[in-house]
């Protein structure tokens, strides 16, 4: 069940999170006129005001919505030039289907029988609207490809001949659009490549691991709406204090790369190529 179907949690959105709260709003709100807007916190708001946003969504019904990265974009049916709503969830939004209140609620959109929810604790981003398609593509051109559908040529022309580790590089969302550090240390795992690895040492055997691992990992989190804890993946057991490799047993290493927390294997990714 996605998280934003079921409780909160505090870890940061990914693209299996945001592909999960798509689906809340696409089974309950999609076609259906918003009948009140309450902005319980108008910080999280970008680029619009309370009125303004409420003259926008007010009788009017959402589209159905779509995802690029770890952004949501929903549009507004009626609206003059294909105008959107632009969901960004930062590092502890989510999206539920819900009429009981939670202490960290920014935004609630209502309906007939229930209420969409955007829930914030740090309020990092939040809502924004894009008027037209113009718009839309203005925020698309900062965003490099959607994770979900890169294609192996894609992924080996945005990273080779970067003069940067890979981590930071996988995790940039102008080089790929949707990966934080749960997905991209668990890819890279699963790849057997290091961290802290230059891009411009990559090989093609590199590349085309890396793709295949992203797919799997991309395919069964979406599943989840999540990046899966699960012990036999890296995430499962990154978070223990002696945590060991699900592959080999041997005590993962943490540490900052690219400003980032960091876990990975010493064992199944060496820092040089093997």
């Amino acid at each position: 069940m996605p998280r934003g179907a079921a409780g909160y949690s505090a870890r940061v959105p990914e693209l299996p999170d945001v592909e999960g709260f798509r689906r809340v709003l696409a089974d309950h709100a999609v076609g259906r006129p918003v009948q009140y807007v309450d902005v319980l916190d108008a910080g999280v708001l970008h680029g619009i005001g309370v009125r303004r946003l409420r003259g926008v969504l007010r009788r009017r019904e959402f589209g159905q919505p779509w995802r690029h990265g770890k952004q949501l974009f929903v549009p507004v049916v009626g609206s003059r030039g294909g105008g959107a709503v632009l969901l960004h969830f930062g590092m502890t939004g989510s999206l539920h289907w819900a009429t009981s209140p939670h202490r960290h609620d920014r935004i609630v959109f209502g309906f007939g029988d229930g209420e969409l929810r955007y829930r914030d604790m740090r309020k990092l981003h939040g809502l924004g609207f894009a008027r037209d398609e113009n718009a839309v593509r203005r925020v698309l051109a900062e965003l490099g490809p959607d994770a979900a559908d890169l294609s192996a040529s894609e992924l080996r022309d945005g990273l080779s001949g970067l003069r940067r580790q890979v981590k930071p590089a996988l995790v940039d969302q102008s080089v790929i659009a949707g990966l934080g550090n749960l997905l991209a240390d668990e890819i890279l795992w699963r790849a057997y490549i290091h961290p802290r690895r230059s891009c411009a040492d990559l090989h093609g055997q590199d590349f085309a691991r890396l793709h295949a691992r992203m797919r799997t990992v991309l395919r069964k989190s979406i599943e989840q709406g999540r990046v899966p804890p699960r012990k036999t993946w890296l995430t499962g057991r990154r978070d223990e204090a002696s945590g060991v490799c699900p592959r080999c047993g041997t005590a993962l290493s943490h540490g900052r790369v690219g400003s980032r927390g960091t876990t990975w294997c010493p064992q199944c990714q060496p820092k040089t190529a093997t």
